[in-house]
């Protein structure tokens, strides 16, 4: 895998940054879902609460990746 700039090969790189976002897409959902059920859109709020459970989902699936290239040969120096 490619090493750039940073010291991370590139994989490690977008799981770090996939990550990252769905995290934190995660916790602005959450006003998402107060907003839908202070309108009165119980609906919308279900709706938001499973797209914020995907995006956690997504995290914990990045985070096990990451753990399994933290124990590999395949990445780069910053991971090991």
């Amino acid at each position: 895998m490619a090493t750039g700039e940073t010291g991370f090969d590139d994989v490690s790189f977008d799981l770090i940054s996939l990550q990252y976002h769905s995290l934190k897409a995660g916790h602005d959902y959450g006003q998402y879902v107060r907003d839908a059920r202070n309108a009165g859109r119980d609906d919308i709020a279900e709706f938001f609460e499973q797209v914020m459970a995907q995006d956690s989902e997504r995290a914990a699936t990045c985070h096990r990746f990451l753990g399994e290239l933290t124990t590999s040969s395949e990445s780069g120096p910053a991971m090991r």
